[in-house]
């Protein structure tokens, strides 16, 4: 199969490609290191430096004999997209071209404009050269669970049936996001449903949680090929933040109460899910949305967690409460079905004290490497 992904220099895109190329397929990778020019203008480095595309696709040939194409093209650029397009007309294109950030969108008005014009942009245009030149092309779009925030019902798998004064009918489930970030990725959702209806495109958009890890099966090979591991406040999320904390001797920073419940899932189940869409595609004419996590857990929780893994190993974890420098319910409902995927064929890596322990150990080996600085919050919303 012809694999594009869009934005594969990112934390799962790299991964992704990797993923499907060992597999056997045609893999092209787009980026425009707009993530990494953010996270320097931001002091929000990875923990490790990562190779360019360049050079981890040629790592990656050197060590599995597999080939991953590159490009470095702006997807918000339609003009620079559709060459894509009619260069490599792929059969699935998956969709992480974005600035992934919810505190990064929330720094100022022209962080949240950046933000805004390349998301929305980013998928425009997808659909537009996908509508052109590729009709027949499969759409995995990145979602985010962001998308619902926490409604005080359950949140259902994208879709919800309304009955209203006698009659009936089916709706996307209300959104309510709660930074510029997710309200990007809301409107994605629109957009796509709405060229889905006009022109019968085929979709399917993964409405993932927060996402933890270090290592898939690919980056056992050569430690170059490791994702780009943010622990920081602005790209890193809250996981593999607290597996450095503990691992650097910084007491766990729980916002608020901790109460915040979220659906999770390790970085190797984001592959399998992603390999499941596209191994099973939607059919013409269909949005599909599927809820990708595994778990849920409060933050409280999570902080709880890597503490008994740390201290097991000796590292002393302490956890500490502080100001919550977001706008969100820190004590609420939180319900989130997620049947789908499971019923596709999903086995997932739950979060045993194992695999935190294994994390952090791999952490413990980059313990030098790691910036204290950059783990308290430095973005407040509103």
């Amino acid at each position: 199969m012809r694999i594009l992904v869009l934005g594969g220099d990112g934390y799962l895109g790299w991964p992704t490609a990797m993923h499907f190329s060992a597999r056997g397929n045609e893999v092209m990778v787009v980026d425009n290191y707009l993530r990494r020019n953010l996270a320097r203008e931001t002091r929000s480095e990875a923990l490790v430096r990562n190779p360019n595309l360049h050079e981890r696709a040629s790592i990656f040939n050197a060590v599995t004999g597999k080939k991953i194409e590159v490009r470095i093209a702006d997807c918000s650029n339609a003009s620079e997209l559709d060459e894509l397009f009619l260069e490599f007309h792929p059969e699935t294109v998956i969709h992480y071209a974005e600035q992934p950030s919810a505190p990064y969108s929330m720094i100022g008005y022209r962080e949240a404009q950046r933000t805004l014009n390349n998301n929305l942009n980013a998928t425009f245009n997808v659909i537009w050269s996908v509508i052109r030149y590729v009709p027949e092309c499969h759409v995995i779009k990145l979602g985010t669970m962001g998308e619902y925030g926490t409604p005080n019902i359950d949140i259902e798998e994208g879709w919800i049936d309304i009955k209203h004064n006698g009659r009936s009918d089916r709706f996307l489930f209300p959104r309510q996001a709660g930074s510029l970030y997710h309200t990007t990725k809301v409107l994605d959702t629109d957009l796509l449903w709405f060229y889905v209806r006009l022109y019968g495109i085929r979709v399917t958009d993964l409405m993932q949680g927060p996402v933890y890890g270090l290592e898939t099966a690919e980056t056992g090979a050569d430690s170059q090929l490791m994702p780009n591991f943010h622990y920081d406040d602005i790209f890193g999320t809250v996981l593999n933040r607290f597996l450095v904390q503990a691992v650097a001797g910084i007491p766990l920073t729980i916002y608020g109460k901790g109460g915040q419940v979220r659906g999770y899932l390790n970085l190797q189940d984001t592959l399998q899910c992603v390999e499941l869409a596209c191994r099973q595609p939607a059919s013409k004419g269909e949005l599909r949305i599927l809820n990708q996590f595994t778990e849920q857990f409060s933050v409280y929780e999570l902080a709880e967690r890597v503490r008994e893994a740390g201290n097991d190993i000796g590292l002393k974890v302490s956890l500490q409460h502080i100001a919550n420098p977001r706008k969100e319910k820190e004590e609420h409902y939180y319900n989130a079905k997620h049947a789908g995927l499971i019923e596709m064929g999903l086995k997932p890596h739950l979060l045993t004290g194992d695999v935190i322990e294994r994390m952090l150990r791999r952490v413990m080996e980059y313990r030098s490497m790691i910036d204290k600085e950059k783990v308290l919050p430095r973005v407040r919303w509103g």
